[in-house]
């Protein structure tokens, strides 16, 4: 289980240091080089024979090489499309949920017939895979090529402020967000990790809870295609909205599992929570690229993983806690469900926060311009009443 979990937050808390180098270096040389680790680390892992050597090779190499390899996929993409980056960001998010389905039966099968370790080696297929299609992310931006490494392979070092580039802290949407999305994922993860448990304690094992699961993945993915596509239509920051709703709908879930005393109830929890899951998980980059702009994208989502690392690591374990002094998860499901709501609630005013940064800065220019016509006309009022005596003295004379 530690293995497992230092895996998860590593992916996470390495994700700040992967925008810095992915604007350093740009996304191919990031992506592919953190295949190439996670391959090895994957490799290696099928070779350890005791659980000690795992903590390094599964938990950390393996997961840092993930972790670079997972959040150029994510900034490349705004690169080549701009009027359908939901819709696209639907698309490649669900690969996940398709995996998240056929996998496990995958991994049971695997293992029954060839055994772990050489299940991790028939794992190795798929991060040579992902290493081979690295090389296919060719930024597309006019700041591209300074990112990529300068001209014929010269790399100046950046100065220090674009290494960490902690400008998009300035934006005050960004920061409501930045806050806001770490609130909510405190009790977010606690029914992905502790609903397997809670159904046998239950049900017992008469039901089969890898059902709830197969839910789960089907609707995310059906929600990041669906909700990918929506965000297209709705203009600008607004997209929150459909954030918002997520953490609602998903809120309003945790809170219900424990009221579900029949097993076709969180069956149909379970639908509801994947379609909001995928709702969530499918706009992140989208609102970035609203919020920040497409050069401080890769960073501005770097951080915000970064912060979630946090929630997702504290969250799970004190509902485990709650459930060992109270003998039963249902007051752990209902707390789960709160800050959801409360990170909601503080994303409603990103989009109001937003316009009016943006009308602020559209005034500026038609200030400058009204001020200047201003001055152009009272240079001619000026001239035209000066002119007016010297035309009738002239006249007089």
């Amino acid at each position: 289980a530690w293995v497992s979990s230092l895996s998860m937050g590593m992916v996470f808390f390495c994700s700040p240091i992967v925008s810095i180098f992915t604007n350093l270096f740009g996304c191919r040389k990031v992506a592919v080089i953190g295949a190439a680790v996670g391959f090895a680390g994957l490799l290696s892992s099928s070779f350890v024979s005791t659980i000690e050597p795992l903590y390094f090779t599964y938990g950390i190499l393996f997961a840092c090489g993930c972790s670079f390899a997972y959040q150029p996929s994510l900034v490349i993409l705004g690169h080549y499309f701009k009027r359908r980056l939901g819709l696209v960001n639907g698309v490649v998010t669900a690969g996940s949920s398709l995996f998240t389905v056929s996998l496990p039966f995958l991994l049971r099968a695997l293992i029954d017939s060839v055994g772990l370790y050489n299940t991790l080696r028939v794992l190795c297929v798929l991060m040579f895979v992902l290493f081979l299609a690295g090389f296919t992310y060719k930024p597309l931006v006019s700041t591209a090529k300074g990112q990529e490494g300068g001209k014929k392979g010269k790399f100046r070092f950046p100065p220090e402020k674009k290494i960490c580039n902690f400008s998009v802290f300035r934006v005050l949407s960004y920061r409501i967000w930045a806050l806001g999305i770490p609130a909510a994922l405190f009790g977010y993860f606690v029914p992905y990790v502790h609903l397997m448990k809670h159904v046998k304690d239950r049900f017992g094992d008469s039901v089969p809870e890898e059902v709830l699961l197969l839910c789960l993945g089907i609707t995310s993915g059906v929600g990041r295609l669906i909700f990918g596509r929506v965000a297209d239509y709705i203009p600008g920051a607004k997209k929150v909205y459909l954030q918002v709703a997520s953490f609602f709908f998903i809120g309003l879930m945790s809170m219900m599992i424990p009221l579900c005393h029949v097993f076709g109830g969180l069956i149909a929890v379970c639908l509801f929570m994947g379609l909001f899951d995928g709702c969530f998980i499918c706009i992140m980059a989208p609102i970035a690229f609203e919020l920040v702009g497409a050069q401080d994208v890769s960073q501005a989502i770097g951080f915000l993983l970064g912060l979630m690392s946090i929630p997702m690591t504290v969250g799970p374990p004190i509902a485990g806690l709650l459930r060992d002094q109270l003998g039963t998860y249902d007051v752990a499901f209902y707390l789960a469900g709160v800050p959801p709501l409360i990170g909601g609630a503080i994303l409603c005013f990103i989009p109001w926060v937003h316009e009016r940064h943006k009308l602020k800065e559209r005034a500026k220019p038609v200030d400058g311009e009204t001020t200047e016509k201003m001055l152009e006309n009272e240079n001619t009022l000026v001239s035209d009443t000066t002119e007016k005596p010297v035309k009738e003295m002239e006249s007089g004379f």
